[in-house]
């Protein structure tokens, strides 16, 4: 992996500053897979900087217009980190500006409980801390765990285990000891989802789309006319086509797929240019 032509440095030869976060909560079982894994891989210096309860969903929000809260809490191995009342980009940021004594070379956001596939992405807590992370030039892996065999929905909810995550724990562990062999250049982020039960395999693939099937429901309604509604359904679907980040799950292996944050449409850039943008300063002719 490169910042620009500069290679990130073997670990092995080399202290490398990894901050971990996530959007479940610093609690969260996939997060402290995935801290336990980091810790054993030489050349680490792991900080953890997490949200104090469950972020799922949030994007990229952040948090404007208030200070944020932050308490130092041990985990069970004796280890220490940090959980604040902020987004779990708030949380890069916190490690940005000097909560922890350097900044971090790489973020690692999650384990996140639940896939993060095709569009799933632009809701993602977890994506979003990663997103950061490319935002402020640090390259970034976010890693999510498919919630159950055939069920590809990044809002399944189940009773988690730590061997849920052990698969995806390790297989990132491995990709950040082999951090400069892995190609992924400046201002790109990996977007790691591991499947359910036995893994078959790995591969590179792109997003897929996902399928929606939201409904509205009537949940509540009181006197006044005042009513609660449900927009969400529980069972979204996806479009199988081979080479996508469903296929690989659907196929029982983990899914790759390298995230930029240029969001720029060339093809239309192109187009617009061709029309004449600056007549609409004119003003519009009107019929007498």
């Amino acid at each position: 992996m490169r910042r620009g032509d500069t290679p990130v440095p073997r670990l092995s030869s080399l202290t490398v500053k990894v901050l971990l976060t996530n959007d479940d909560g610093i609690q969260a079982i996939g997060l402290n897979a995935m801290r336990r894994a980091l810790l054993e891989v030489p050349g680490v210096e792991l900080a953890v900087i997490a949200p104090d309860s469950n972020r799922s969903a949030t994007a990229r929000s952040i948090t404007t217009g208030k200070p944020l809260w932050v308490e130092e809490v041990e985990f069970a191995d004796g280890t220490t980190g940090f959980a604040t009342d902020g987004t779990p980009v708030d949380c890069v940021r916190f490690a940005a500006l000097g909560l922890v004594e350097s900044e971090p070379a790489l973020i690692v956001s999650g384990i996140n409980h639940g896939s993060n596939l095709g569009d799933d992405i632009t809701y993602s807590g977890t994506v979003a801390a990663a997103l950061e992370g490319i935002v402020l030039g640090i390259p970034a892996i976010a890693v999510s765990q498919q919630a159950e065999r055939g069920i590809v929905d990044f809002r399944a909810g189940r009773q988690w285990a730590p061997e849920d995550f052990e698969g995806a724990a390790a297989f990132v562990a491995r990709m950040v000891e082999e951090v400069e062999r892995i190609p992924m250049p400046r201002g790109t982020l990996l977007n790691v989802n591991c499947p359910a039960g036995g893994i078959r395999g790995a591969a590179a693939c792109r997003l897929g789309k996902r399928i929606y099937r939201d409904t509205l429901e009537l949940a509540e309604e009181e006197e006044g006319g005042r009513r609660r509604y449900q927009i969400y359904g529980e069972e979204p679907g996806y479009h199988r086509e081979e080479g996508t980040d469903f296929a690989a799950i659907a196929d029982g292996r983990i899914a790759v797929t390298p995230l930029h944050f240029d969001l720029t449409d060339e093809a239309g850039v192109e187009d617009l240019g061709g029309f004449d943008l600056e007549g609409l300063l004119r003003p519009a002719a009107r019929e007498v």
